[in-house]
């Protein structure tokens, strides 16, 4: 039990915290010590409502059994083998695994399976090898990746480039890209239940973008089904699908970013599956190894990994990857949570909930502030007006309320996201907008 008094909680000082205020944090510390089920525990002994899923990657809940013992049992037996000219029977077990549920089924065959340390990674992995599979088939030219407006791929350098959250890119380098734009638009799709309606056209802008560099000059188009980091941003009705059939045109790869949607979050295993879309390239991570183990995984084709399996059979065909590439503790982790996905069959249960979820979600409709509710599978937005003068303070003040209310909650400059683990049942959802509506009529 690691339940201390803020008298006796840790010292704070050393700590860099990512995409955190630091100081703001430091002054008011909010933190955790325990975990099981749907709940937090922090350091006062205080429960806390998982509202979250961690950060959008617990979705079996915390504290699972399995995955302990699998974890621990793995550690004493082989706690770390390379995977560089070498190999150990976990990585191909679960590979094998994630090949038996890979995005869109058997034919698809999105079932080549390369293996990272976390989201960014997987998402510059699968750039990597969109730019060496056209190089591979003769179309070395195309070296462009094109992202989209308010997009999230990570934080490596191919990941900023191809995002759209300009926080993200300002201070840094970037490689050759472009992007489309998002399609958020809250003229014509405010308080849509489900995909919005409008703005299909928007799809249009690939053919633009190809117009403008070339179609010889691109590699890849990469997007996330849902934009999750930018506040629960959806695809109008048919966009994916014009996406594919645009990039089929010229030649251009599809990267689907399902670090957030993949593994049961739109109530089908990956959003490939749940628009029916197939791309060429998955980035996946978090829900992976359900959160315990950082790891991600990139699914490619049979077409693009045939297209790399060329020249002398002792020639390295991709020249990349990672020190934990494939780590054996990661793939036990990872091997226990996908067998408690099948027995519990939450890679399809949050489909049972869309329905009440999302009515939860629009009851807060004329609250105040919220001028806006996005939902799809077991996700969630309620975006609020921003203070004049000070945007992003009315989210965080709900953010805090909630917490010390017992609900954690994420925000993202005025939008709350909301994506609780598949294991929610339908009094903590009534609990979470419960919070959620007390603490928007106190915040001015």
């Amino acid at each position: 039990m690691d339940h201390r008094s803020k008298a006796n909680a840790p010292v704070l000082d050393n700590f860099w915290m990512p995409f955190t205020a630091n100081r703001q944090f430091k002054a008011t510390p909010r933190l955790l010590a325990e975990a099981e089920g749907m709940y937090y525990t922090d350091i006062d002994g205080n429960k806390v409502l998982d509202g979250t899923a961690g950060l959008w990657c617990c979705n079996a809940g915390h504290g699972r059994k399995k995955i302990v013992e699998a974890v621990e049992r793995q550690i004493r037996t082989l706690d770390f083998a390379p995977t560089f000219q070498m190999g150990h029977p976990a990585a191909f077990d679960f590979a094998a695994k994630l090949a038996a549920h890979a995005p869109g089924g058997a034919a698809a065959q999105l079932d080549r399976v390369f293996f990272t340390g976390s989201g960014s990674e997987s998402v510059d992995t699968a750039l990597k090898i969109a730019i060496a599979y056209q190089r591979a088939i003769g179309q070395g030219t195309r070296t462009r990746i094109i992202g989209r407006e308010k997009g999230y791929h990570g934080v490596g350098f191919g990941g900023i480039s191809v995002g759209g959250l300009v926080n993200n890119r300002r201070m840094f380098p970037q490689i050759p890209a472009d992007h489309m734009r998002h399609t958020l638009d809250l003229e014509r799709n405010a308080f849509s239940k489900g995909l919005p309606q409008h703005g299909i056209e928007l799809a249009e802008d690939l053919e633009r973008l190809v117009a403008l560099h070339g179609a010889e000059t691109i590699a890849a188009v990469i997007v996330e089904p849902m934009s999750g980091s930018a506040g629960v941003i959806l695809p109008p009705k048919g966009y994916l699908e014009r996406i594919r059939a645009i990039a089929d045109k010229y030649g251009i790869l599809v990267i689907f970013d399902e670090v957030i949607t993949g593994f049961g979050r739109l109530g089908t295993p990956f959003a490939t599956d749940y628009f029916g879309v197939t791309p060429d390239l998955v980035t996946t991570a978090k829900g992976i190894t359900n959160g315990t183990i950082p790891m991600g995984a990139v699914f490619a084709s049979r077409k693009v990994y045939d297209g790399l399996m060329v020249g002398p059979e002792n020639a390295i065909e991709l020249f990349h990857g990672y020190t934990y590439s494939g780590h054996p503790v990661a793939c036990a982790a990872g091997l226990a949570t996908m067998e408690i996905y099948e027995e519990e069959g939450l890679l399809t249960r949050a489909a049972s909930l869309e329905e009440y979820w999302q009515e939860a979600l629009h009851s807060l409709k004329g609250q105040p502030h919220i001028i806006d509710i996005r939902n799809i599978g077991l996700v969630g937005a309620i975006e609020l007006a921003p203070r004049d003068g000070a945007p992003g303070t009315r989210a965080y003040d709900v953010f805090v309320d909630c917490f010390k209310k017992g609900t954690l909650i994420r925000v993202t400059g005025d939008i709350i996201a909301l994506s609780p683990p598949l294991i929610v049942e339908k009094e903590q959802i009534d609990t979470i907008v419960s919070t959620i509506a007390d603490a928007l009529k106190r915040a001015a």
